[in-house]
């Protein structure tokens, strides 16, 4: 076990839970270390519940391309721990991510505090430590009461799509889970919203309105879209004919959107150029990215693999909708292989996929005890009439899946699997 590893079992015995929403720990334990959150660059917020890892990344690539440095926290992560802390562009040492950890373990002085909770304290530790142009901050779980919600003065705060996800947190309607996304809202900070239900949108509106703030909307302030291989991208300012972004899928072009509103509604663009330049060079792991490396071994001539950490039912629903294009280019039998976490809703998961998938591979996710094992996910996918096997590991799926002649293979279902199939693949992050 590496120092790393050590440090972060202690802290996760640290609360009971693993999840507990509140911001009082989080606020105790900033103070104990002098306040951290108050010597940061200028902070965009960014919450919602699919597209806030991609919205960052293009973020990060387009500000990075006019010469900026970006701080940068995400979770999960997919390999090791020090993917969600990227300091001025570059992954946070070990050494340093072990230092600012214990700093935070010692002036806890063992009083009760979840996992997420400290770890936050512990990068806002090194943010504030580094000198950078801008934070990029990813909330956590949902928005107000998450711990990254603790920025009094954001630059700008982003809404990305939202959709149910972890209700037994936020609550079981849109409404309600839209009311803690929205928590992040600051007064005298922008606002950007992607396209929301309506339901979600009404909620958004009447808690920026309460705070004088005029959220900047996709679909009415501003919209984007592919047209005759080009980004156009549209807003009061005028617009903008870009390349498509590196990122695949027609919901990629919806979260580039997304991000070049932010840095026209927030100020932050330089050059057209450089906006170019930014979408062209993006990288964001395990978002329907194709997988080169070890586990290529396994496929047969002819035969794509692609990785999707989507893991819910909207996130399969933009998966569907990508996979459906890259059929109109090229016709390929779809073959999934899936692992997913017990707490998602794996029935309504395979609902866009049913009429495409020709097989599903269950496999369970290593090291994870809170995966849905095999055979149980096998069932969701079986009612829903597509055939199935239930394979022992991610190789062992593949191998079976090199019989589908010039099949296209997608890993998908989770973002703990996507990590295990990098590591697999000797392909981790950088």
């Amino acid at each position: 076990m590496s120092r790393t590893d050590a440090i972060l079992k202690r802290l996760l015995t640290l609360h009971p839970k693993l999840i507990d929403l509140e911001l009082g720990r989080t606020e105790r334990m900033l103070e104990a270390i002098g306040r951290p959150q108050d010597r940061l660059p200028p902070v965009i917020h960014v919450a919602g519940t699919n597209g806030k890892g991609s919205t960052i990344a293009f973020l990060r690539a387009m500000l990075e391309a006019q010469g900026k440095r970006v701080h940068v926290y995400t979770s999960p992560h997919l390999v090791a721990f020090r993917e969600r802390v990227r300091l001025a562009g570059k992954l946070v040492s070990a050494r340093a991510l072990n230092a600012a950890l214990e700093e935070c373990e010692a002036a806890n002085g063992g009083r009760p505090i979840t996992f997420f909770e400290i770890t936050t304290a512990a990068a806002f530790l090194l943010f504030s430590r580094v000198p950078a142009d801008y934070l990029l901050l990813e909330v956590g779980l949902g928005g107000r009461f998450d711990s990254t919600n603790v920025i009094e003065k954001p630059h700008g705060t982003i809404i990305t799509p939202i959709s149910s996800d972890h209700t037994q947190f936020l609550g079981e309607t849109i409404a309600e889970i839209a009311l803690a996304k929205a928590g992040i809202v600051k007064r005298g900070a922008p606002l950007v919203v992607a396209r929301q239900p309506d339901d979600a949108m009404a909620v958004i509106d009447a808690e920026a309105k309460k705070l004088g703030v005029v959220p900047f909307a996709a679909g009415v302030d501003f919209d984007g879209f592919a047209q005759r291989g080009k980004l156009v991208y549209q807003d009061e300012d005028g617009l903008l004919d870009l390349p498509l972004p590196a990122l695949a899928g027609a919901h990629q072009v919806d979260n580039a959107a997304l991000a070049l509103a932010a840095m026209r509604h927030f100020h932050l663009v330089q050059n057209e150029d450089q906006l170019g330049a930014g979408l062209r060079s993006v990288v964001w792991p395990a978002r329907l990215m194709p997988l080169r490396g070890a586990l290529s071994s396994y496929l047969a001539e002819g035969q794509e693999l692609w990785l999707d950490g989507g893991h819910n039912a909207a996130g399969a629903g933009v998966l569907a909708a990508a996979l459906k294009d890259m059929n109109k280019a090229r016709p390929a039998p779809l073959v999934l292989v899936c692992g997913m976490m017990a707490s998602k809703d794996a029935a309504n998961f395979f609902a866009p996929l049913a009429d495409m998938a020709s097989h599903v591979f269950t496999v369970p996710i290593p090291g994870e005890t809170g995966a849905l094992p095999a055979r149980a996910l096998a069932g969701f996918p079986k009612a829903r009439g597509i055939d199935t096997t239930i394979a022992r590991s991610i190789p062992a799926a593949l191998q079976r899946a090199a019989h589908f002649e010039g099949a296209r293979i997608v890993i998908c279902g989770s973002l703990y699997l996507a990590g295990a199939v990098l590591r697999q693949n000797r392909t981790p992050p950088v």
